[in-house]
């Protein structure tokens, strides 16, 4: 707790007089939070646990021993203490556009950088943020976040808000938050979220792998497809706001086709749903008028993660080698680290046309979403949308 309160101490001495009720409310929350964890392992020897608690936390002891042994995510105490919320999500996350722009409006704080997403431990406290920034024209979108990685700083907890999930979603979350303790690059959260995403797919591939019993695959198949076939969609609705917001229309012709694209986008939903057979795991995204801001927070946790999946590849799927690719990047300028995550995709692609055999074996880009309700990821979830993760 001591080195909880000099970091924060810290981070709020560097802020102004403006952005210090938001690093206070940011304190108070990472202070409760803290205090109501709880060892798992006094848990799992307590009688009084409720047996379903006690079977998810055991089965969130086996992915956090899992994700050290066989990931080589790092061994440390996270995940191994749980904390009882008594609310649906640890914290909401705000994101804002411009109203003709997809490209994410960015706040930038002590030690964690700049960011693509505002983070509050009260809901109503975000909705408050965004009704400002919406009162100024700004595309807003308020996301319920399950959980969130202090990059190693302090030791997470397995939280509340996620622990009932089903076992391939605890495991992506929990090897998703580990990821961010290995690299973090300040300023980037599609790199961040990215390369998080691709730690987490991989985590899960192996986790199923190591367990052939458990008959997961069908499940994850059916969780990447749904995936897979929602991020396409609304990738390709922000790739065509964004050409319509640079065709030099006039702002009154600008808004109408804006309009007119984004209920497409909602019949296209309403069709892709028809063909899952009436699945609605994404109606809670929907649920909310979607804006260039909803669809921003899908890009950043999707758009680099078939670069990272080429980097592993390249790497012969060995994740310390790959790791220590991804803290190199992560060091590197922005721009740099841009064309070299390019150049590392583009090899891959000219690889597997000069060779058939050639392929890179891990699932579909996934996306993470926040769960749509207290305890039900959407997918049979869903981290991010957005979020799940703040930075991550």
């Amino acid at each position: 707790m001591l080195r909880t309160a000099l970091l924060l101490a810290t981070v709020t001495s560097l802020a102004g007089c403006s952005t210090a009720g938001y690093y206070w409310q940011a304190a108070r929350g990472q202070f409760d939070l803290m205090a109501r964890r709880v060892p798992i392992r006094e848990l799992l020897a307590d009688p009084a646990t409720p047996e379903p608690l006690r079977h998810q936390l055991r089965l969130a002891t086996e992915l956090r021993e899992f994700a050290s042994a066989r990931l080589a995510l790092p061994d440390n105490q996270s995940y191994r203490s749980y904390a009882d919320l008594q609310r649906p999500y640890v914290i909401w996350n705000v994101f804002a556009a411009p109203r003709f722009d997809t490209a994410p409006d960015q706040w930038c704080f002590p030690v964690a950088g700049c960011v693509n997403y505002r983070g509050y431990f009260s809901e109503a406290a975000a909705r408050a943020q965004a009704a400002r920034l919406a009162a100024e024209g700004t595309d807003v979108y308020v996301g319920g976040v399950p959980a969130y990685s202090t990059l190693g700083w302090l030791n997470d907890p397995v939280l509340s808000s996620f622990v009932r999930w089903p076992e391939l979603e605890l495991a992506r979350l929990i090897f998703h938050e580990l990821g961010h303790q290995v690299a973090y690059a300040a300023g980037d959260t599609a790199f961040n979220e990215s390369f998080a995403t691709a730690v987490e797919e991989e985590g899960v591939q192996r986790w199923m792998e190591a367990h052939p019993e458990r008959a997961l695959q069908i499940d994850w198949q059916a969780a990447q497809t749904h995936r897979t076939q929602f991020v396409a969609l609304v990738l390709n609705a922000r790739s065509d706001l964004q050409g319509l917001y640079f065709a030099g229309l006039t702002p009154d012709e600008t808004a109408r086709d804006k309009q007119a694209r984004l209920a497409q986008l909602l019949q296209d939903y309403a069709a892709l749903r028809a063909r899952w057979g009436g699945y609605a795991g994404y109606d809670h995204w929907f649920r909310q008028p979607v804006n260039n801001a909803q669809l921003a927070s899908v890009a950043l946790y999707t758009q680099g993660v078939p670069a990272f999946r080429a980097l592993l590849h390249s790497e012969h799927d060995q994740l310390p080698a790959f790791y220590a690719r991804v803290r190199a990047l992560a060091r590197m300028p922005a721009d740099a680290r841009t064309a070299a995550l390019a150049d590392v995709l583009s090899a891959a692609a000219g690889s597997a046309a000069g060779s058939p055999s050639v392929s890179i074996r891990r699932s579909p880009a996934a996306v993470a979403l926040p769960a749509s309700a207290a305890g039900t990821p959407p997918d049979p979830v869903p981290a991010i949308l957005p979020p799940r993760s703040a930075p991550g």
